[in-house]
């Protein structure tokens, strides 16, 4: 079932063809947090990079910026490109976005670049691209058509559900080979929340979270990685010199930032105290240079592109545009509240970037893509 008609009646033809300017403030406010962003990588990762403990930056203290820097200006290019592409562009390739994605996953685990006791990229010379970012994409853009083509038969069992699991299902299977549990959780929920904007019946949702929660004990019962992680997470200051130095450093490093935090550039902790600084725990970083009030006012613009963000999904002509808009809008902000939550200790320890903020390539320039998608939607509102 296709669902290319005008949502509100009433529209006319002529209206629906007009594409108009792309939505001026969720530009505005995806500029201002790519700007502090790129501004933060400099300010937290050049001590790192000028004692170059792995000798990858040849003491060049500027190298992670210019690095991000570049790939900043590249997805602005591809947020234009993307902001000029038609919506039914997307809905074509969604499938074999959907292939090229499985392809590279299933890559990884054989000839993927090892960092850190993970395989995660896929690299050439020094140029590398994680996948587990594209699968995310691939998730929204497919399920997004699924949920247009199914239409009502969502509620059952057979268009509803097995479907979608078994996307799912060849995801995450290969994201745990690499192992990358972080990326499955997102993708999980990702899916999940899709799912709900698809019409699926709450039942189901249910028998989901009990099958997490086995799949949970299971976790915590045969890797022992994961539930040390919890441990961790309950006392951190009980192996502040083991498992638990990160998250302590963490907390050191936003306690010590008070109300108005210590001046940009004035971080102690970034000076290779506190472990990716400049990349999953660059908000700690934020925090201590720029305050309480500096953080909030980073999360205020946060929320309110968000909010932007679904809001232009309430106001498409199309159904696929609204779906698209709403589960870029949802990853943006589970990846942002994960974030958050995992440098504040709220949530075990695990790797996931703050969008526009945390240093690599692959995630920003996604990230502005997908921004790029909803300012293309954002040409064909019913206002």
């Amino acid at each position: 079932m296709r669902d290319d008609s005008a949502r509100l009646a009433g529209s006319s033809p002529a209206s629906v063809k007009t594409r108009r300017s792309f939505d001026g403030s969720f530009f505005l406010m995806v500029m201002l947090l790519l700007t502090v962003g790129v501004v933060m990588v400099l300010s937290a990762s050049f001590p790192r990079a000028y004692y170059d403990p792995g000798h990858i930056t040849g003491g060049n203290a500027v190298y992670y910026f210019v690095r991000q820097l570049v790939y900043a200006v590249l997805g602005l290019g591809l947020m234009w490109l993307a902001s000029r592409l038609p919506m039914e562009f997307y809905r074509r390739w969604a499938f074999p976005f959907l292939g090229l994605t499985l392809a590279l996953l299933a890559l990884v685990p054989l000839i993927g670049v090892k960092a850190n006791g993970s395989r995660r990229w896929l690299g050439v010379g020094s140029f590398t691209v994680q996948p587990s970012e594209l699968a995310k994409l691939a998730v929204i853009l497919c399920f997004s058509v699924l949920i247009c083509r199914f239409g009502e038969k969502m509620k059952t069992f057979r268009y509803g559900i097995l479907p979608f699991l078994g996307i799912l299902g060849a995801m995450v299977g290969l994201l745990i080979l690499e192992p990358h549990f972080s990326a499955s959780v997102i993708l999980l929920l990702l899916g999940g929340a899709m799912l709900f904007l698809g019409g699926v019946k709450l039942g189901w949702f249910g028998a989901a979270l009990g099958g997490l929660g086995a799949g949970l004990a299971v976790l915590l019962t045969f890797f022992p990685y994961a539930s040390s992680r919890i441990v961790t997470w309950r006392d951190p200051f009980s192996s502040s010199t083991d498992e638990g130095y990160q998250i302590v450093q963490s907390l050191y490093s936003i306690g010590s930032g008070g109300l108005s935090g210590l001046g940009l550039g004035g971080s102690r902790q970034k000076y290779l105290y506190l472990p990716e600084e400049h990349n999953d725990f660059i908000f700690s970083v934020l925090c201590e240079e720029l305050g309480f009030l500096g953080a909030a006012l980073v999360l205020t613009l946060f929320a309110l592109l968000i909010l932007r963000g679904y809001w232009i999904a309430l106001h498409c002509r199309r159904r696929f545009d609204s779906l698209v808009c709403a589960g870029v809008t949802t990853l943006l902000a589970l990846q942002v509240f994960l974030n958050v939550a995992v440098v504040t200790n709220l949530v075990p320890c695990t790797g996931i970037s703050l969008p526009f903020f945390s240093y690599g390539g692959t995630a920003l320039l996604i990230q502005l893509g997908e921004m790029g998608i909803v300012l293309s939607a954002s040409r064909d509102l019913v206002l």
